[in-house]
């Protein structure tokens, strides 16, 4: 069923309180609304992380479901809210089952809940894999455009892992303006190689002989200047700091691929320090090397703003943990859009006992 909600159940809505009608988007209607539209995603999450560095948001620790008898699988709930004009609370809840790839299906699954600022009522339920995706990608193009500011801007890209999540950046570095000389792969899985190498060979932004398929993680690293990690790495598996002797710009979306050292020898930048220096995350580690945090120069908001400037004498390391907020401020959109198209499907009746003596 399809209809608009009343004014009165939106968030931010005025009018009495009551319960909101709830609505369900399913994954094909996420990326339709979605598609072509990465330079306004990036600046929706350029907006985001400032409400989150003004202090508008709440982004609470992600809270890890794992389990004893399959220590590579797990499920994490993202709980958050976000102020601003977007007013809007939340909770991502996305599974990563890296098992998934040899039998045919994505390693990650999610879906959102978004809930009525005024009630507390969910309003709507949204696959999530691909606004995770989304934002995640939207974040590493922002980072890439701000963190390579005063620098020379990168023109050799290489990506570290050849997943969804690599096709979603290439798509937002493109999308964004980004143009490449040459593009490097590199993954541990010969399939996913050559599926993304198809992929990029289909792009109006890549031909044939600009790719390099590198059969050694340091081949790729030392012949990019724009190093994308985006594998399921559990513990760092790069461990040579020479490797980035030449200074390139890192994106490391995958949180745990970069031995302590690499990050000792390198400028750091995070999306929020309490949450990227937890669970054994590449930072994290570097903190319990070295008993503090100074090797972090900053966070992108701290870079956005001013307060901070990336230096172009060292590597610069962008580590982003994926707030909460920015998977809120994506669904919020995309509920919206949706809305306005006249699209939403409605579950009727879906909260039943609505008076409180029957």
């Amino acid at each position: 069923m399809s209809r608009t909600p009343s004014p009165a159940t939106r968030p931010g809505g005025s009018g009495p309180l009551r319960a909101p009608s709830f609505a369900v988007i399913s994954g094909a209607e996420v990326r339709e609304t979605l598609r072509g539209r990465e330079k306004h995603i990036v600046e929706l999450v350029e907006t985001t992380y400032r409400l989150h560095g003004a202090g508008d948001s709440v982004n609470p620790p992600s809270y890890f479901l794992r389990f004893p008898d399959r220590p590579a699988d797990r499920i994490i709930a993202l709980p958050a809210s976000l102020g601003g004009p977007m007013q809007v609370d939340g909770l991502k809840w996305i599974s990563s089952f890296p098992g998934n790839v040899q039998a045919g299906i994505p390693r990650a699954s999610a879906v959102l809940l978004l809930n009525d600022h005024a009630t507390g009522y969910p309003f709507a339920c949204l696959e999530s894999s691909i606004i995770s995706a989304t934002r995640t990608a939207a974040s590493a193009a922002l980072a890439a455009d701000w963190l390579s500011r005063g620098r020379s801007r990168p023109t050799r890209v290489g990506f570290f892992g050849t997943g969804l999540i690599a096709r979603y950046i290439h798509a937002f570095l493109t999308g964004t303006g980004w143009t490449f000389d040459a593009i490097g792969v590199h993954d541990v899985s010969a399939d996913s190689v050559a599926g993304f190498r198809g992929h990029l060979e289909q792009t109006a932004t890549a031909r044939a002989g600009e790719i390099t398929v590198h059969e050694r993680p340091e081949d790729l690293i030392r012949s990019s200047d724009l190093v994308v990690f985006a594998t399921v790495a559990g513990r760092p598996h790069v461990t040579d700091p020479s490797w980035f002797a030449h200074h390139p710009l890192v994106l490391h979306v995958s949180l745990r691929d970069l031995a302590p050292e690499i990050l000792l020898a390198s400028a750091n930048f995070v999306d929020d320090v309490e949450h990227c220096l937890k669970a054994d995350t590449s930072p994290h580690l570097a903190e319990q090397l070295t008993g503090n945090r100074d090797f972090l120069d900053g966070t992108l908001y701290d870079v956005m703003t001013g307060q901070v400037r990336p230096p172009a004498d060292r590597p610069v390391v962008f580590s982003p943990f994926g707030l909460g907020v920015l998977d809120l401020a994506v669904g919020k959109y995309v509920y919206d859009e949706v809305t306005l198209a006249g699209q939403l499907h409605l579950i009727d009746d879906f909260f039943h006992e609505l008076r409180r003596y029957g």
